[in-house]
């Protein structure tokens, strides 16, 4: 069975194909039964937004409320709250086309790159290239950012007062934007932008072909949704997109009954991936004006990502744009240690498979 969606127009022309908040209410898109090999096709995160020919004002006019439009929901025959609903993930198709974008005020590093820019990459023959990035094609390693099933009614809640409690006290949450929900029946959800325990944005780079997630079930049916694919992207996306792309997913479902584990956030299982020559810069807890601080892992993570950055604009001649829009393509961030006080240590690391010469 193929769901099919027009990913040549935004979701809110086509509505009854997906939806862009999480609601135990959405009614079903398709029903599926355990054991069914299920193709997805989903629009890319941005809800076509943004294109290869878009300009940086083009950026500054799309609306971040319309992103991660989902396909679904789709019931799964028997599951049951409780139950641990597993995801096989069994092959992904691309369009021709993708996006990376900066966006002012998004991304890890969004206090250094204030201004927009877009990156356009041919999608062809396993790699993606990119006038923005020359001498460079990246290896098709496609993954799902998106991905889960529907809250409770009892979850949605909890979540949403969590999150407002955490807004009374400064902290950084995404606004409802309830006008700008798809379907209008979604307004009273909450937003697809975060992961939670339903799901949601995991933008995990092991959700390749050949996964397996582990979502444990709060709604009869699941209620399961994916979309948000990457044609590639590195584990932290540290500027906030992969290489966005339109495209489809092929799926299995299995369920878990009265399972002895139920992972209370998402799991995930990986297959065997080959080793590749890699480049890793490293950062400790300091400042940038060199205070230290105590085992502060973000400080630690901006200064492994400044050195990559300084290294891709030195050795490799890319601008500092350019050299940032790669990262989040392509280098993983990795906890190295978290023990050794005062400095834990961070890594960024490139695949050097990237570099065409």
């Amino acid at each position: 069975m193929r769901i099919r969606v027009d990913a040549s127009r935004p979701l809110a022309e086509e509505p009854a194909t997906g939806h862009n908040r999480w609601h135990p209410d959405l009614e079903p898109i398709a029903s599926v039964r355990v054991g069914e090999e299920l193709t997805i096709e989903c629009r890319d995160g941005l809800d076509g937004q943004i294109t290869p020919d878009s300009t940086p004002e083009d950026v500054l006019g799309m609306s971040l409320g319309l992103g991660h439009p989902m396909t679904g929901p789709i019931h799964v025959e028997g599951a049951e709250p409780g139950d641990v609903l597993e995801v096989e993930l069994l092959a992904y198709e691309h369009a021709d086309i993708g996006i990376a974008a900066l966006i002012p005020g998004f991304g890890f590093l969004s206090d250094l790159f204030p201004d927009p820019y877009v990156a356009g990459f041919r999608l062809a023959n396993g790699v993606a290239r990119s006038p923005q990035l020359p001498g460079i094609a990246i290896p098709a390693d496609m993954v799902a950012g998106n991905v889960g099933v529907a809250p409770s009614h009892a979850l949605m809640q909890e979540q949403r007062a969590r999150e407002e409690e955490l807004k009374r006290r400064g902290g950084a949450v995404a606004d409802d934007l309830p006008h700008e929900a798809v379907p209008a029946a979604a307004a009273p959800g909450v937003r697809t932008i975060p992961p939670r325990e339903n799901g949601g944005n995991l933008d995990c780079r092991g959700l390749v072909a050949g996964s397996r997630l582990y979502l444990t079930v709060h709604v009869p049916g699941a209620l399961f949704s994916i979309g948000d694919l990457h044609f590639a992207q590195g584990d932290g996306e540290t500027c906030g997109t992969g290489i966005e792309m339109a495209g489809a997913v092929t799926v299995r479902f299995g369920l878990r009954k009265q399972p002895r584990w139920r992972p209370r956030f998402p799991a995930y299982e990986t297959p065997p991936r080959p080793g590749r020559r890699e480049l890793g810069t490293t950062g400790v807890s300091l400042t940038d004006g060199g205070r230290n601080e105590s085992m502060d892992l973000g400080l630690a993570t901006r200064q492994a990502l400044l050195a990559m950055i300084d290294y891709l604009t030195t050795e490799r001649g890319l601008s500092a744009e350019a050299a940032y829009v790669l990262i989040s393509c392509c280098v993983d961030l990795r906890l190295s240690e978290v023990v050794d006080v005062p400095n834990p240590l961070v890594s960024a690391v490139l695949p050097l498979e990237v570099f065409e010469s």
